[in-house]
């Protein structure tokens, strides 16, 4: 049984299987060595595909990165922009947000990993990929985050911050927790991503957020 599983992937009978399984295998590979150190032989070796296989779903390694990218944010996007277009308050929109965000990277503490090396390169051929995913995702939950922010404000829940500066800040607190990582757990000699760290982690974040832009403190000191 273990065998015949193993060779199913490798044909074009089973294309959702095997394409997710391509996808899981790449982002493990450009989280490690980046898009260029990344190669697609070591990848279908991790999917249990053949490589042919990987280019019947993807034409190149460039395909197959961006096919990676709209898999981290079109499932970020699923997760955040439903609370962003709720009819919460303020306040519980921006904690919830923060809480579906953080739940989304901790559940995948890769991903930051594989944007973040191959963004901070100079411009190049990338930048069009680039531009795709900024206006396709980021540019859409930027917009909703900004009229949370700004209606925060009006309603006197929120302080007046200037959106363009707090929300990359907001971002980062969670983001740059999972990539150093490894830098965290060398140096504190710790597991960052232990469930019990994760969840210190979380309640630490709500907490600065909150205290960094609510007026007052949320009702009972409770955040979630």
């Amino acid at each position: 049984m273990a065998t015949s599983s193993r060779y199913r992937l490798g044909t074009r009978g089973q294309p959702e299987e095997s394409r997710a399984a391509i996808l899981k295998a790449a982002v493990s590979e450009f989280a490690e060595h980046g898009v260029a150190g990344a190669r697609t032989d070591a990848i279908a070796r991790a999917a249990r595909v053949n490589k042919a296989l990987l280019y019947y779903y993807f034409k190149d390694k460039d395909a197959l990165y961006q096919a990676v990218l709209d898999h981290v944010f079109s499932g970020l996007r699923a997760q955040v922009v439903p609370i962003l277009e709720s009819e919460l308050s303020p306040k519980e929109k921006l904690l919830q947000y923060l809480g579906a965000y953080f739940d989304y990277i901790a559940g995948n503490p890769q991903f930051p990993r594989v944007v973040q090396s191959e963004w901070m390169r100079n411009p190049g051929p990338h930048t069009a990929r680039m531009q795709k995913i900024a206006k396709e995702y980021f540019r859409p939950i930027y917009q909703k985050l900004v009229e949370v922010i700004q209606e925060g404000i009006a309603s006197g829940e929120f302080r007046p911050v200037n959106p363009m500066h707090f929300l990359p800040s907001m971002v980062a607190i969670i983001v740059f927790y999972f990539s150093a990582a490894p830098v965290i757990k060398t140096l504190m000699q710790v597991d960052p991503l232990s469930p019990e760290r994760i969840a210190e982690r979380r309640a630490f974040v709500l907490d600065f957020i909150a205290a960094a832009l609510f007026t007052k403190p949320a009702q009972g000191g409770k955040r979630s």
